[in-house]
């Protein structure tokens, strides 16, 4: 995995352009597997909503890489929180037209049908979850942060946000021995964390 450093968010914070380049470059990936796995369809429209609100605060931000990781996430799980809040409102006023596409190729509906089986797999077994814990293991997984870092990020205590990892992994752990998993969703769910 790349990491950020010091070195490149110190950079950016005076206006480089190639080290904001180097920060959307690792960390837009593990912020948009977030941002979808919280159910967003229009991932890539919340990902550079995330990074334009960090590249917009950058010269206030005071801190180390660790720090701006976390920032960045916490940026993340307020955009999600709002794009959710405006999708519930827009579909109370609107009705949705579901009908896919026509596709034109064959192969790629079976491509589509096997990844939309594993994608729905991966969402079960995170929708399985607590809110809380689906919050909290996200934050692990995607954001690579500590537990003082979600702590800070979801308003808890670290004993509690320890506690809440601790019962959605052993929740997701029973969820897939409960049932089996092929491959390709095994393969998702790998993708999804």
């Amino acid at each position: 995995m790349v990491t950020v450093d010091d070195e490149t968010v110190e950079a950016a914070r005076r206006g480089d352009p190639a080290a904001f380049t180097a920060l959307w470059e690792c960390l837009s990936p593990p912020v948009q597997g977030y941002v979808r796995s919280k159910g967003v369809g229009d991932a890539d429209d919340v990902t550079s909503e995330v990074f334009m609100s960090v590249f917009t605060k950058m010269p206030e931000f005071k801190g180390d890489a660790a720090a701006f990781r976390s920032f960045v996430f916490t940026v993340a799980h307020h955009r999600v929180v709002d794009h959710i809040r405006r999708e519930s409102r827009r579909r109370t006023r609107e009705v949705a037209d579901d009908a896919p596409e026509p596709s034109t190729s064959a192969a790629s509906v079976e491509d589509t049908v096997v990844a939309q089986v594993g994608n729905e797999r991966a969402r079960a077994l995170i929708e399985s979850l607590a809110p809380d814990q689906r919050d909290v293991l996200l934050l692990r997984v995607f954001g690579d942060l500590t537990i003082d870092e979600i702590a800070t990020i979801l308003g808890k205590r670290a004993g509690a946000v320890k506690a809440l990892q601790h019962r959605g992994v052993r929740t997701l752990r029973r969820n897939i021995q409960g049932r089996p998993v092929s491959l390709s969703a095994a393969a998702t769910i790998a993708e999804v964390r």
